[in-house]
């Protein structure tokens, strides 16, 4: 387990309660994170607040922040001088510089309202909801419930001719790029680091019909899309920031695998968190690969 504890910094304006390389921005000083270091802030959408993983914190309740997230995990072992979390489910690339509405009728303010010119270390996993990717995994569940074999999800979004999801996945990269570049803006001393998403399911397409009600080759497919994004969202990264692998590391502990060896829940939850996304464990290990790549021991 992570331990230790912080303190909490209130974001400004807002007042609210993501193979690992190292890169240096051309221009700026990188600094070096440790134990007790300066102000961090945390930014990204629902694989960085984690709903229900266990407990939701902070304001507005919507965004679904959990207690045990892997920022808050980072925090309790580099203990910053303070840690502010703006995370917030269902976020996209837009919500860093615009308002979101969330669940209970709250409104999460523009997540780059956290940012200071004396933030540290910012982390942000961004880029799976601008590329649709939970949508169409729920898609492919509804068309594979009755269809156990084949790729029929893949020949759906094919049928057109060109694959809207690839596109959809490369128009990502640029926006994620404007993501950095509008941190360092911001926080201009600050360490950055983006989060890529871990593994979900089966790298080798192999199936758990009906528990993840998707077909073999429809699981191979979206793994396809997965490896993509992550490899757009690291070239994104190039100079701007320090990329964190979590998928590599999260192979075996897929969603179609046991209770309390899967990392990710099925479309069916076995563990505390959302479907299709990590629970505690996986969040964890998202938290150790960025304790990795800042050369910090959990």
């Amino acid at each position: 387990m992570l331990g230790g504890c912080v303190s909490v910094r209130r974001p400004r304006a807002a007042r609210l309660g993501a193979m690992l390389t190292v890169c240096a921005v051309v221009g700026l000083a990188v600094p070096a994170i440790g134990r007790a270091a300066g102000p961090y802030v945390s930014l990204g959408d629902s694989y960085t607040s984690a709903p229900l993983v266990p407990v939701p914190t902070g304001n507005p309740i919507g965004c679904g922040r959990s207690t045990n997230n892997y920022p808050s995990d980072v925090a309790r072992v580099i203990q910053p001088s303070s840690f502010t979390d703006v995370s917030c489910g269902s976020a996209t690339t837009a919500n860093m510089t615009q308002p979101q509405s969330v669940p209970f009728g709250g409104t999460n303010p523009p997540q780059f309202n956290a940012l200071a010119a004396a933030d540290s270390l910012v982390t942000v996993g961004i880029g799976g909801n601008d590329a649709g990717l939970i949508g169409v995994v729920e898609e492919c569940a509804k068309l594979d419930v009755i269809r156990p074999f084949g790729s029929a999800c893949k020949n759906h979004y094919a049928a057109a001719g060109g694959d809207p999801n690839v596109a959809a996945i490369n128009a990502t990269g640029p926006k994620v790029a404007n993501v950095l570049q509008g941190i360092h803006a911001r926080a201009p001393q600050a360490r950055v680091v983006i989060v890529g998403y871990p593994d979900g399911l089966p790298v080798n397409g192999s199936n758990c019909w009906p528990t993840v009600p998707l077909s073999s080759g429809d699981i191979s497919y979206i793994n396809s899309l997965e490896q993509k994004l992550n490899s757009v969202i690291a070239a994104a990264a190039g100079s701007r920031a320090t990329y964190v692998d979590t998928f590599s590391s999260s192979i075996g502990h897929d969603a179609c695998k046991a209770p309390g060896v899967a990392w990710v829940n099925g479309v069916v939850p076995t563990s505390p968190g959302y479907p299709l996304h990590p629970n505690q464990a996986g969040e964890q290990n998202m938290a150790t690969r960025v304790l990795l790549a800042l050369g910090v021991q959990s």
